[in-house]
Parts: C-alpha cells; structure tokens; sequence
C-alpha cells in the first residue's frame, strides 16, 4: 500500500517543485559537465572517467539505506539540470520513472545501469525468509535483481557505457576519457581475474550471509553456492526463529569458517550464527553506499573489491 500511495503522489509533488523553482531551473555554475547519481557504483565510475572535468553528484548521502530514499525538491532540480543522470532501475528507483515522466530531460542523456548488463530475475534459495508481497489487484509480475554492479565484469559493461555518454556530451575531451576508461577497465578486470583465481583454488565454493543478499550477480559470476537471511531488496532486519536455525545447521554441517554480513548492517543475526557454531564474522562491502567517512576519505569501487577479496579468500579457505 505504501508504494501505491507513493506512487499517486510523487508526480504531484514533482510538480509543485518545479513550479515553486521554475525561476532556479537551467542554471548551470560553470561549464563543467553535469552528472548526477543515484547511487555509490554509478558516481564512483562516473569520477574514474569524467575526473576534474565534471561536476559530479551522488544523490543518496552517504550511510543511508538505499531502499528507504525519498528524492528532494534539490534533487529534482539536479536531475532535471544534469548533463548526464545515472540510475539503477528495478522497484527501489520506481520514483525515478515518476520524475522522468514529468520534468524536461531532453537535454541529458540518461543511463539506467540494469539497460547495460543482462539481468538475473531475484530468487529465494532454501532456508531464506521470503519478504512478505504486498496485496494487489494486480497480477504478479517477475522481479529482476537490481544489484547489477556487484560482478566487476557487469562494472566494466556499466562503465563503458558511462563513459560513451561523457564522451557524447563533451567530445572535445575524448581522448582524455577514453584513456581514463582503458585505464579503469584494466583495474577490475584485474578484479575480476583475482576472484577468479581465489575461487578456482578454493577448498570450498559456499557462502554464508547472516544478512540480506544482493550479491546474485557476484556468485552467478564465480560460480558460489550461498545461503542467507534474506533477499537482496528485503527491508527485513529480524530473521524467524526456522531461518536462523537453518543458517547455524548450514555453518556447522559445512564448516563454514566465516558467516558475511554486508555494510552499514546491524550485524545481529551474523554475530548469532557465528555465537553457536564459532565461526568468525566478517563484511562483504556490496558498494551499494559507503559510510559518511569513507566518502569523504575518498574511498572507490576498487578499495572496497580488493578487500572484498581479502575476506572472501578466508572464508573459502
């Protein structure tokens, strides 16, 4: 229900906040190109190829839950006036559909980063607590997995993809853009080749995640078996007493070394599991946001997947 009334009246509040602004809209500071994020992934390659020649905005401030977002009077103008608007798609960025239908973008060039990649429907693996559905009239329809960026190879098709809508936008740097994309593109297939490596020498091929689980993309990619608490997009945090008992017999039965749980978590049904069968907790960063002091110390994509492959090679050792 929530979402349907969301949904009502989102396009009347985009309206009263373009007609309150209308006198602030299409001002630009400089001649920098504009580029506006939704989310970490999406600012993050954007910076690696624009670099100093754009202004670059993340709309999600830093250590919030992304599922819980509610755009801003500001953010609307910013996305209207963007040169460049990234988003992700999938049911969490429904409210984007909302504003594209109803301000003026036909001067920026919008990328949806699940149109980049081929998508994985979400699914619920034995043992996961199913998010209860919303009662509707309408029929149900599938659910594609929105965490697109999580596998370094769905990355480089995201980043190519940012980077061919920078050099249409400001082609008089291309050859400056184009060099950075190279150059980036290397780092995570660097990525990409050490987990690769980790997994082919691994004693194991099992996760655990006492946590949600937005990492489908990831395990599709290296070919990992996963259990945990919940699905990617759950807004879930208090697991039933059958799921957690599962995730224990699963650690003990296996001899999982590590039980994962993912940022900005409250790490409470990890430290339970890992409580009764002596496992170890660990984060697996899914760089869905970044804290408040990672932000601001500068932290990127590649910080966070090398040492996501430092705690993944202790966990399948």
């Amino acid at each position: 229900m929530k979402k349907i009334v969301k949904s009502l009246i989102l396009p009347i509040f985009i309206g009263i906040v373009l007609f309150a602004t209308g006198c602030e809209t299409n001002k630009k500071s400089n001649d920098k190109l504009s580029i506006v994020s939704t989310i970490f992934p999406g600012y993050d390659f954007a910076r690696q190829i624009a670099d100093k020649n754009a202004d670059i905005t993340m709309l999600l401030s830093p250590g919030m839950e992304s599922h819980n977002y509610d755009p801003t009077p500001q953010d609307i103008i910013k996305i209207e006036n963007a040169d460049i608007f990234i988003y992700v798609g999938g049911e969490s960025d429904e409210w984007v559909d909302d504003i594209l239908d109803n301000v003026d973008t036909s001067k920026t060039k919008v990328i949806k980063m699940m149109d980049s990649v081929d998508t994985l429907e979400e699914e619920v693996v034995e043992g996961m607590q199913e998010e209860a559905e919303e009662e509707t009239s309408e029929e149900h329809e599938e659910e594609y997995d929105e965490h697109v960026w999580t596998s370094p190879k769905n990355a480089v098709k995201i980043t190519k993809a940012i980077s061919n809508a920078i050099i249409e936008k400001d082609a008089e740097h291309k050859d400056q853009y184009e060099s950075n994309t190279t150059a980036y593109v290397e780092k995570l297939e660097s990525l990409d080749s050490d987990f690769k490596e980790i997994v082919s020498n691994a004693s194991r091929k099992e996760i655990i995640f006492g946590d949600r689980f937005p990492l489908r993309y990831f395990v599709e990619e290296y070919g990992l078996t996963y259990y945990a608490a919940f699905p990617g997009c759950s807004s879930d945090t208090e697991a039933n007493a059958s799921t957690i008992a599962f995730l224990i017999d699963k650690v003990k039965e296996d001899q999982i070394p590590v039980v994962f749980y993912i940022e900005m978590s409250n790490q409470k049904i990890a430290k339970t599991i890992a409580e009764e069968t002596g496992a170890k907790t660990l984060e697996f960063h899914t760089a869905h946001n970044v804290t408040k002091q990672e932000f601001n110390n500068g932290i990127t994509y590649i910080d966070i997947m090398n040492n996501n492959i430092k705690v993944l090679k202790e966990a399948l050792s």
